[in-house]
């Protein structure tokens, strides 16, 4: 016996497939950016979870089993309870952000309250250690929000910097990440610090023991369509003349150095052709 349909109840069956696979495909996101509210999440390193909303959060590495990741206003870290140091810091710098000027810097040195209590270091931890409280994520890239600014001095954004460092060449790289974003209209950033195997291990601190990096890297990466660009650097961790020229690196380079993999959202033969590259004077 043949079953018969009317034209009406086939186009409202049409619809519903159309919906339902359109809600598939989304994945239903659709939400905020995540990075500018607080909140933290221990990662299964599935790659998968994230490749949704990869593009929103182009600036994060790949994530690995048993990261610890942490989100704050304007930026996202995971963080290392073995260092007590970020592995890595993250951010999205648009050049409305750059010219930000709603807060002014609060230097409210403090611990995440997301870091749990025995690992959570406080300013008090660096007296006395010889080194600069460095900051990985800029407050000069928060002045957009008082929010912002106030989260970025939480102790899981700092890392042990030597004074020269921190004061003078690790900050001429993020005036410049400033200007970049303003020319570029939006980079995405990481950075972090990097400790050798091969080196003694070396620590500070009382209650919360803080390690102290051997350098530092950060990446940088432009979509400015029909010029994009990626670029890299690494700073050792001492008081010496390091000038931006002789830090520069390809992306591929701190790859291999942190065993982080940087910009995997993209195309696999755009990513390749970005980030086996490093010119500065494109970046003039």
């Amino acid at each position: 016996m043949k079953h018969s349909f009317s034209p009406s109840l086939i186009i409202l069956l049409a619809l519903v497939c159309i919906a339902a696979w359109s809600m598939s495909y989304s994945g239903g996101s659709g939400g905020s950016r995540s990075s500018k509210s607080s909140s933290s999440s221990r990662g299964s390193g599935d790659s998968g979870a994230v490749s949704v909303v990869a593009s929103e959060f182009m600036e994060r590495p790949l994530g690995r089993a048993g990261d610890f990741l942490i989100e704050h206003t304007g930026y996202a870290l995971v963080y290392n309870a073995e260092t007590n140091c970020p592995d890595w810091v993250a951010w999205e710098l648009t050049q409305e952000e750059a010219d930000g000027k709603d807060a002014r810097r609060v230097n409210d040195f403090r611990g995440d309250p997301l870091v749990p209590e025995e690992n959570r270091v406080e300013t008090a931890d660096y007296k006395d250690c010889g080194y600069d409280r460095g900051h990985m994520c800029p407050a000069g890239d928060m002045k957009w929000s008082s929010k912002a600014m106030s989260e970025c001095f939480y102790m899981s954004n700092i890392c042990p910097q030597s004074p020269t460092l921190n004061r003078q060449w690790w900050e001429h790289l993020e005036s410049a990440c400033r200007r970049w974003a303003r020319q570029e209209g939006c980079v995405y950033i990481c950075c972090g610090p990097i400790f050798k195997r091969e080196r003694k291990k070396k620590f500070f601190g009382d209650a919360v023991k803080v390690r102290v990096p051997n350098s530092f890297f950060k990446v940088v990466l432009s979509l400015k369509e029909g010029d994009e660009k990626a670029i890299g650097f690494i700073y050792s961790n001492r008081d010496s003349r390091q000038p931006m020229e002789e830090a520069v690196v390809t992306v591929d380079s701190v790859e291999r150095l942190t065993g982080l993999d940087f910009f995997y959202q993209l195309n696999p033969e755009v990513q390749e052709m970005l980030e086996s590259k490093a010119n500065l004077t494109l970046w003039r």
